[in-house]
């Protein structure tokens, strides 16, 4: 079988167990992954990469698959969405005031996962028990800690809540298997100690409706993976356009092949790729 176009990052999802279910979509032909866990698959790049917005031919890939325009006019590629306390919007100098209104004026959720090491993050509030934010990140557990009103004050909790837990997911340590279960509700209620005295501040200048406390179990994520890499070596398309070998696992967006190779497909979004298998 062969599939060739476009890629986009990874489509995930879970069933009852939280196995996670991931699909590769090639210009709107998605292949599941898990199916071919096991098998010799083949991609190729085509020398071409379009953005992943205007669909425009770019030499290069900014920001996982943009063009350097989008990238210097879009609000979803502006310095705040990597660093949301940095929330420019009530200055007026939003790039797409609009889309601000649309995408960072919603709850959002504050969390810590297992990527390795517990972390704290945050995410767009969905009904979903699992984020897939989470699975994107490859943790193993996740619990959600707060649900705050708006993208910027979400920065703003994360960064007062970093200050006594990282804030990085190591994809090296989490792409060497499983981590060790951590106990989320008790680091939830440690860092929640420890960052009160900040967290009323930002009630204070935000409104009682900033922060929701919320009390949800810590859930458990399990990966299609037969096999981990012991000496991690990256696959870099832009050096080596044709690759080979046998699937042995997927994690966070990440695909795992014998001789302990891996390679990040959300950082090849955009890119024209060939899939045989």
């Amino acid at each position: 079988m062969q599939v060739q176009g476009n890629i986009s990052k990874m489509n995930v999802s879970v069933n009852e167990k939280n196995e996670v279910k991931y699909q590769l979509n090639f210009s709107g032909t998605n292949v599941v992954m898990n199916e071919l866990i096991g098998k010799t698959i083949q991609m190729t790049f085509a020398n071409q990469i379009n953005c992943v917005h205007c669909n425009r031919v770019t030499k290069k890939s900014f920001g996982q698959g943009y063009c350097f325009p989008c990238l210097q006019r879009l609000a979803q590629c502006d310095t705040c969405i990597i660093k949301p306390e940095l929330c420019h919007f009530h200055l007026g100098t939003c790039r797409e005031p609009e889309w601000g209104e649309s995408n960072c004026f919603k709850n959002h959720i504050v969390y810590l996962s297992n990527t390795g090491a517990v972390k704290v993050g945050i995410t767009r509030f969905a009904e979903s028990t699992v984020s897939s934010r989470w699975i994107d990140q490859g943790a193993t557990q996740a619990i959600a800690i707060l649900r705050v009103q708006n993208r910027l004050v979400s920065g703003l909790v994360e960064k007062a809540i970093g200050e006594h837990i990282g804030d990085k997911t190591n994809w090296r340590t989490m792409l060497k298997g499983n981590s060790e279960a951590k106990d989320l509700v008790a680091e939830k209620q440690r860092v929640l100690s420890l960052a009160k005295s900040k967290l009323d501040e930002i009630v204070a200048q935000h409104g009682l409706q900033a922060i929701d406390y919320i009390d949800t179990p810590a859930v458990e994520i399990n990966y299609p993976v037969t096999q981990y890499p012991v000496k991690i070596k990256s696959i870099n398309l832009d050096k080596e356009q044709i690759f080979s070998g046998t699937l042995l696992g997927v994690k966070g967006q990440y695909l795992l092949l014998d001789g302990d190779r891996v390679i990040n497909m959300r950082k090849y979004s955009g890119y024209d790729l060939s899939l045989e298998y």
